[in-house]
């Protein structure tokens, strides 16, 4: 259900870049404090890259992404890293350490690919309700009602309907 709801996520995201252009996915707006659409979308797929990347070692740091100028201005090249993405998902559950440094110290927490998982998909469901913001600012742009909506908002919504 985790992968489903991934890349569920990650499709969503691939049918908005087919319908924007490489100037409106990387054009400063300025309800989202003059970042784009596109920074967003790079900020989401760093974060599935390096949990992807950590995999082996085990060791994970978000703050190591690689921070890819191309992602965030490039239709084609976004959407053939969101293929990379769903492809590398599928891996056995198994111990991670998070690792990140605040104020100078480094902490090291134990976590696990699932969690880590769950951790991107609600992240990347943080980013698009974002983007969903500059979105509606542009004409002609078909989203799903629930682009950047929370699954238990959604179940929530659903409940409240019956």
């Amino acid at each position: 259900m985790l992968l489903k709801s991934i890349n569920h996520s990650l499709e969503e995201l691939t049918n908005l870049l087919n319908q924007l252009s490489d100037q409106s996915y990387s054009k400063s707006c300025t309800a989202l404090s003059d970042s784009s659409i596109g920074e967003h979308t790079r900020h989401i797929l760093e974060m599935f890259q390096c949990l992807e990347n950590s995999y082996e070692s085990g060791i994970l740091n978000y703050d190591h992404r690689e921070r890819n100028k191309r992602i965030q201005t490039e239709t084609e090249f976004a959407k053939q890293c969101i293929l990379d993405i769903k492809m590398g998902l599928q891996k056995e559950n198994k111990p991670l350490y998070l690792e990140q440094m605040i104020d100078g110290l480094t902490f090291r927490i134990q976590s696990n690919y699932y969690r880590e998982l769950l951790y991107n998909l609600e992240h990347c469901i943080h980013h698009q309700a974002l983007i969903k913001v500059a979105v509606l600012q542009l004409e002609d742009i078909l989203l799903n009602e629930n682009f950047g909506v929370a699954r238990s908002t959604i179940e929530y919504r659903n409940q409240c309907v019956q």
